[in-house]
């Protein structure tokens, strides 16, 4: 597929996250005002509200555009979501009538305050990288132990916390939780000295579900991606895992890119899941291929330094794709609904540099990486900046992401109650 010309002239170039091929969804302000529905193009965003309210956007079952948030449309159903996405590439293509009119209701990104785009109403974390699993399961039971007996048959997932899912630009303050380490006789309670990143894909349900659905269906049902960093407080993690899994040591943040990129924008750029060792139950079998091609990369700006690549990795190298995941959501009878969230699980690639967390990266601690400045890191240190991108990339063009970026500050004191 090649690039899609728009007369907004920055969508037009081979450098932009947005051009006419993209048409990603986000929530937006301007000087403090209410919060609004857009699409990014090149390097602006068309006002999808003010066009709805004004008459020159009708969709059916309308207005859906008018509460700050992308709910109401993706509940309105795929026939609305194709028709929306057909009206907007018109309108913005090269040499489209009705281009002045279009043009006054366009803001430039620099200008904009992004929110989040949609209203979570369940977030789900799995655990569904292989390369991830086994590094993390070779780090405490041994490479021939690696991953669990089930790993290999069942997309591994844990219930987050939807309270806690933020758009790119929130800070993130370091947690204060109960440690013990290996020598210590007691926990105590006190700050994460081991705080980290996840590099993942979310997928955002855009239908409800009641009952188990099929791979095919799930992926029908989901609306779009957004890239998610998954913040981990490591050593609050090894205290309190077993035998339920992670609790507080996930509920401080998770992070989100402001802009949802439409699985009809991403077709072009489908693939497969990998080859099994072991054969799937019949129904997580794939009717086609449900990953995507996506280069992904994660930087570390320490406060007042310059920006390190730290890691460099592919959405293709999940073991698990987001349909599965939502098919295997659904075996229980668990109800979904418009704006649950689900969680890839860490990306990480075959190789050192392919990592998706710093817990793989410096390997535990004990192979500290070494940033462009100098610095070293095992872990996020207070003032580091993290931000995480991903594209997929065609004929001179890209269906980009945007950025996942957040602060971490020092963590609070500790209330006079918990010393």
């Amino acid at each position: 597929m090649t690039l899609l010309k728009s007369w907004v002239a920055s969508a037009n170039s081979a450098t932009t996250d947005f051009p006419l091929n993209n048409l990603p969804y986000g929530v937006f302000s301007t000087d403090g005002g209410a919060a609004r529905c857009g699409v990014a193009i090149g390097d602006q965003i068309l006002d999808l509200t003010a066009l709805e309210a004004a008459g020159k956007l009708p969709l059916d079952g309308g207005p859906l555009l008018q509460n700050g948030a992308w709910n109401d449309v993706m509940a309105a159903g795929p026939a609305v979501w194709a028709a929306l996405r057909s009206e907007l590439q018109a309108a913005l293509a090269e040499g489209a009538a009705g281009q002045a009119d279009l043009a006054t209701h366009l803001v430039a990104q620099e200008d904009a305050t992004m929110h989040m785009p949609f209203v979570v109403a369940e977030y789900t974390d799995f655990y569904a990288g292989k390369n991830h699993a086994f590094n993390v399961g070779t780090m405490f039971r041994g490479p021939e132990n690696a991953l669990p007996p089930n790993w290999l048959s069942i997309p591994i997932g844990y219930n987050g916390r939807a309270s806690s899912v933020v758009v790119s630009g929130t800070d993130v303050v370091r947690p204060n939780g109960q440690l013990k380490g290996p020598n210590d006789e007691l926990p105590r309670f006190g700050p994460c000295a081991r705080f980290d990143i996840e590099l993942e894909m979310g997928a955002i349900v855009g239908q409800p579900s009641d009952g188990m659905i099929s791979v095919q269906q799930a992926d029908d049902n989901i609306f779009g991606y957004v890239l998610l960093n998954d913040w981990s407080a490591r050593d609050i993690q090894a205290w309190e895992y077993q035998p339920l899994g992670p609790f507080q040591a996930k509920a401080t943040a998770t992070s989100i890119s402001p802009w949802i990129v439409t699985r009809a924008a991403l077709e072009p750029f489908r693939t497969s899941t990998p080859e099994r060792e072991r054969p799937l139950l019949p129904y997580l079998k794939e009717p086609g291929p449900m990953l995507y091609d996506i280069d992904l990369e994660v930087g570390l700006t320490p406060e007042g330094g310059s920006e390190s690549i730290i890691a460099r990795t592919n959405y293709n190298e999940m073991y698990y794709s987001a349909a599965q995941q939502l098919c295997h959501h659904t075996t229980s009878g668990c109800s979904m609904r418009v704006g649950d969230l689900l969680g890839s699980g860490t990306i990480s690639g075959p190789e050192k540099e392919n990592r998706g967390s710093l817990l793989e990266l410096s390997w535990g601690g004990k192979e500290p990486l070494t940033l462009d400045t100098g610095e070293s890191r095992s872990f996020i240190e207070d003032g580091d900046t993290l931000t995480l991108r991903g594209a997929a990339s065609g004929d001179g063009f890209k269906v980009g992401f945007g950025e996942v970026t957040g602060k971490i500050l020092p963590a609070p004191a500790i209330p006079d109650f918990a010393k």
